[in-house]
């Protein structure tokens, strides 16, 4: 699992311009299963995802569709983790250590 941790780099109001298209891309990779979760930080610096993937490589390039990244308006950190104990509602993305 991945936490993806947006840093708004520009105004507000050219994050906000962006916004639509943003959404609609989030909307996409819900739709693809692989975002499980998502929302704005507060105060409003950026935002959060929670997302679930094969690999890192993947993750990587995906966070680099994201609108906000074209228009260099905001920047990823990308945090893998192993998700070994979760809510019953989030069993499905439980994972085992490798090794």
């Amino acid at each position: 699992m991945f936490i993806l941790d947006v840093t708004y780099t520009a105004p507000l109001d050219r994050v906000e311009a962006l916004l639509p298209q943003h959404i609609a891309w989030l909307d996409e990779q819900y739709a693809a299963g692989v975002f499980i979760a998502s929302g704005r930080k507060e105060p409003r610096v950026g935002g959060v995802i929670l997302a679930v993937g094969d690999d890192r490589a993947g993750i990587e390039e995906l966070v680099t569709s994201d609108p906000f990244s074209l228009a260099g308006v905001g920047e990823y950190t990308i945090t893998e983790f192993i998700a070994t104990k979760t809510a019953p509602a989030l069993e499905p993305y439980r994972q085992q250590p490798a090794g």
